[in-house]
């Protein structure tokens, strides 16, 4: 019984099951003999265990040669076609064996194997062996159906992660461009009235870019995601540093709490970009996180941007791809929300599951 193609817990769970089958045949032979025989308790015994020793060598040899046909299981019909023609073994092979060895056992005992005319023993005996043989094979059938139904779910799921981090990976990369582009648009501003500020600007985005591209993990500690918002928020704040304060509340305990790789620069961005960038007077942005329970909530909102326009409305690629990130990381665990603040300004939220780095202490 014993098949390397096999997982060692399905082999050892085979031959389990194949010693207490044989065990209970012999126990219920030995009990069937106590009634109705009287004679030597190795009688039955040896009639059993002989049919046992040549039904297991029987099915190893059809095992040795079948198994390469193991891959036809997802097509039954050609699959117990190869096993088929292997009943003819047991018919041909299992008296003369099984009989052989009782009547050598008889024989050193000093005794003579009793039994029927050898057509009726055959024909009987065949009866037998093919119930028996029907019955392995639907196992045999079974037990590799399970094993192939394993396999292609485990491959499934390594394909499903697969493709669930390089969609992840590509909606990240998306992102970035818009946070070179503004960054870059803030410098070229500022170049042509201040060169040595346009100068260390440049050294700051450097630093941003070497955080944002230096690693393709999907989620990060907050701790080091708000470095990354805070250096962007400066960046953006040079460029209207007489339209714009931002005010940072972040409770204490939540720098290890992971959140998707630049999830709040986004929503910050879109402050800038539909809100800061159109008005006339100065516009104060608060970023916040804090604990609730066992969720991480995350927000950015302002005091002037409005429901009403584009970011508000969360048609831009940005909040897109934001939002579909957080359902491939978390599915239904995690949620953006856009909500008016009175008497003007939008508040956009981050609902998390709050997840400690498996660093953290």
């Amino acid at each position: 019984m014993d098949d390397p193609r096999l997982p060692r817990r399905v082999r050892l769970v085979i031959a389990t099951a194949w010693i207490l089958f044989w065990s209970l045949m012999i126990v219920t032979a030995v009990q069937d003999f106590l009634r109705n025989d009287d004679g030597p308790l190795w009688h039955p015994l040896l009639w059993e265990s002989s049919s046992a020793v040549t039904g297991t060598l029987l099915l190893l040899v059809q095992r040795r040669f079948t198994r390469r046909h193991d891959g036809l299981v997802a097509h039954p019909r050609a699959w117990f076609a190869r096993q088929a023609p292997w009943l003819l073994l047991f018919w041909v092979a299992f008296v003369p064996i099984a009989f052989g060895i009782r009547h050598a056992v008889y024989a050193m005992m000093g005794e003579i194997y009793p039994h029927g005319a050898w057509p009726g023993v055959l024909v009987y005996e065949n009866i037998k062996m093919t119930i028996f043989f029907a019955i392995f094979v639907c196992i045999t059938f079974g037990v590799l159906s399970w094993q192939l139904m394993l396999g292609e779910r485990l491959r499934a799921e390594r394909v499903a992660t697969q493709l669930r981090s390089a969609q992840l990976h590509q909606l990240t990369q998306q992102m970035q461009p818009h946070f070179l582009f503004n960054a870059l648009n803030t410098i070229a501003a500022v170049m042509h009235e201040d060169v040595e500020r346009a100068d260390a600007l440049l050294v700051r985005l450097a630093e941003l870019l070497r955080a944002a591209l230096g690693d393709n993990a999907q989620q990060v500690p907050l701790a080091a995601e708000l470095r990354l918002l805070r250096g962007y928020a400066e960046l953006m704040a040079e460029r209207f540093a007489d339209r714009v304060t931002i005010a940072w509340r972040i409770d204490a305990g939540l720098e290890h709490c992971l959140v998707p790789a630049m999830s709040l620069q986004p929503l910050l961005e879109n402050v800038f970009r539909h809100t800061v960038e159109q008005s006339t007077v100065c516009v104060r942005v608060t970023v916040t996180a804090r604990r609730h329970g066992d969720r991480l909530l995350l927000a950015v909102e302002d005091d002037a941007g409005s429901l009403a326009q584009p970011a508000g409305r969360g048609t831009g690629s940005a909040l897109a791809n934001l939002r579909t990130r957080l359902s491939a990381l978390h599915g239904d665990s995690a949620a953006l929300s856009l909500r008016p603040l009175a008497p003007a300004g939008v508040r956009a939220e981050l609902s998390l599951p709050c997840v400690e780095a498996a660093c953290a202490s």
